[in-house]
């Protein structure tokens, strides 16, 4: 949920009116709060995700949204079998949009508990998204 939340706060910003949405691959967190760690992070960093619940992607999300990025390589992997024939969704790495990182894989904080490293990490990919969405 706090790329979700970035994206949002970032693309309101630039102007840019899209539906940011996020959902896992799997269900082991659904209906539950971002961590109180990255919540505690993201605060800090004036982005309020204290409201955002984790869902697990369903296949409607295949054409409800133009554009799905994952967080890793395993996660896209996933998305990718999940994908119904015939989708168009463009499916991408989030950091495909932050290639200046050197970073292929946004780590999970709820396991690293670097929760001020992943949101500059989830803040930097976002920049490069709202940026790549604002000027295509």
């Amino acid at each position: 949920p706090t790329a979700e939340g970035v994206t949002r706060v970032l693309a309101a910003r630039a102007g840019l009116d899209l539906t940011v949405d996020s959902a896992g691959t799997g269900a082991w967190h659904v209906g539950e709060a971002p961590c109180p760690g990255m919540v505690r992070a993201a605060a800090g960093a004036g982005y309020d995700i204290s409201r955002l619940r984790a869902r697990q992607m369903k296949a409607a999300d295949f054409a409800a949204f133009d554009l799905i990025v994952a967080m890793d390589g395993d996660n896209l992997d996933d998305i990718a079998a999940l994908r119904p024939k015939g989708a168009t969704t463009e499916l991408r790495l989030f950091t495909h949009y932050a290639p200046e990182t050197g970073v292929r894989d946004v780590p999970d904080a709820y396991y690293t508990r670097d929760y001020t490293g992943a949101l500059a990490l989830i803040e930097t990919c976002a920049a490069g998204l709202v940026a790549t969405l604002a000027h295509p």
